[in-house]
């Protein structure tokens, strides 16, 4: 969530962000929160003049029963008790406050880059990167899931008979592929100087809730019966927590990680898993990178992430583009967000496979995460970054659509082969009927 002190300093500001966003239905809520915030400042001071009063008393009425004098000790201790229940009712009246201006900062978009395309939605994203020409067949080609099923190494209608729609069984070279895709993506951001973590795949709420909006955790995440946990979405979110309520000093900044972990999304609402394949599951194989660091460094690092990732699928041999997603598609915990796509032949379109943001405080603050300068005299937020190095599924979508032979054979990017056993291609078992 954002500084109060914005708000209470530059309303107007914090309202033009709300608009470029195309959100004038939380205006109302600036002013609510100023209203607040200014009654929540006058009751804490009431009742810090109160217990100064209160202090002032007793030091009367220590001294009194000193010099024995009881009965005037007796009116003081009388008056120091309606002081605390005065005491008590404000604090009691100023955390209910707190509460409330605390639920309605959470549904205050973050400060947008002022660079950010000014837009309503996806269609709006600017493309800011190309790299790599899509391929051209001389053939009809075919989607992932034609191909997996034809070389037998993937099964969607055993997993839907067991587990339902959204799940998948890996076979054979395709669940080696996914196996090589990760440990290729481990061995990359290594040399990349990033410390491997592998996370909790279940949190508490508030850490859930700490890395993105209730509105969008209720949608993705699956929560575990008649307990204050869920299974994590992305271990972006298991990361976050992981310094929750630290002070980490300046000379250890920038914490860079990165982590593989399964991940677990309902997909309900507009993203619902309507199709069969594995471009949207329940269930899905991720290798997260995700940063803290001082404020001042957050945009350097955010093009060190971006290069991080487009450089895997350029490894990848993928063609791809990269987009700057347009205000009115900005999650209101981003900063700034690119999307990183793959072209898939088969839909003659580019296609999603990397989320990169900076959240600069929004995530940080609400779990209190914060640094302390090199000289010891500034403590603040500390800024967040998160970017997919590589979804297995999605990618293995596009390697196999992207590197389809006539024959329905899929060769295997040059990158991925020591992890294979040098093979070249993924074949149909050769004592196995071709269907």
């Amino acid at each position: 969530m954002i500084d109060i002190k914005l708000i209470r300093e530059t309303p107007d500001l914090v309202k033009g962000n709300i608009k470029k966003k195309f959100q004038e239905q939380k205006l109302p809520l600036v002013d609510k929160i100023i209203k607040l915030d200014q009654e929540w400042r006058d009751k804490k001071h009431k009742a810090d003049k109160l217990r100064s009063e209160r202090n002032k008393t007793s030091e009367e009425i220590n001294q009194l029963m000193k010099n024995k004098e009881k009965d005037k000790a007796k009116t003081l201790i009388k008056k120091a008790k309606d002081i605390r229940t005065k005491i008590e009712k404000l604090e009691e009246e100023t955390n209910k406050e707190e509460e409330e201006i605390k639920q309605i900062l959470i549904k205050i978009p973050n400060m947008i880059w002022e660079k950010t395309p000014i837009g309503k939605g996806d269609e709006e994203n600017v493309e800011i990167h190309k790299w790599g020409e899509p391929k051209k067949y001389d053939f009809e080609v075919k989607n992932h899931v034609e191909l997996g099923e034809a070389l037998d190494i993937v099964d969607f209608d055993k997993s839907s008979k067991v587990s339902g729609k959204g799940f998948y069984y890996l076979k054979g070279d395709l669940a080696l592929l996914n196996q090589a895709l990760i440990s290729f993506a481990r061995d990359f951001m290594i040399s990349k100087g990033y410390e491997y973590i592998e996370p909790p795949l279940m949190l508490k709420e508030k850490e859930l809730y700490a890395s993105m909006d209730k509105e969008a955790i209720a949608e993705s995440v699956y929560k575990i019966k008649d307990t204050d946990k869920g299974l994590i979405g992305t271990s972006e979110q298991s990361i976050l927590a992981y310094h929750s309520g630290d002070t980490i000093h300046e000379y250890d900044l920038p914490k860079k990680y990165f982590s593989y972990s399964m991940c677990f999304r309902q997909e309900i609402g507009a993203h619902g898993v309507n199709e069969k394949g594995l471009w949207r599951t329940h269930q899905f194989n991720k290798i997260e990178q995700f940063i803290f660091c001082m404020p001042e460094d957050s945009e350097k690092i955010y093009d060190e992430l971006l290069r991080n990732s487009q450089e895997i699928l350029e490894l990848l041999e993928l063609p791809y583009r990269t987009l700057e997603l347009c205000s009115g598609d900005l999650a209101d915990w981003k900063y700034r967000s690119a999307d990183l796509e793959v072209w898939r032949p088969t839909l003659n379109a580019y296609g999603e496979v990397v989320s990169l943001s900076n959240c600069t405080e929004y995530q940080a603050r609400k779990l209190n995460i914060r640094y302390v300068s090199k000289d010891g005299n500034t403590r603040g937020i500390l800024h967040t970054l998160n970017d997919t190095a590589l979804a297995t599924s999605r990618i293995m979508v596009g390697i196999m659509e992207n590197n389809q032979n006539k024959d329905g054979s899929i060769n295997i990017p040059k990158k991925l082969r020591p992890y294979m056993g040098n093979k070249k291609k993924i074949e149909a078992k050769k004592n196995k009927i071709q269907k």
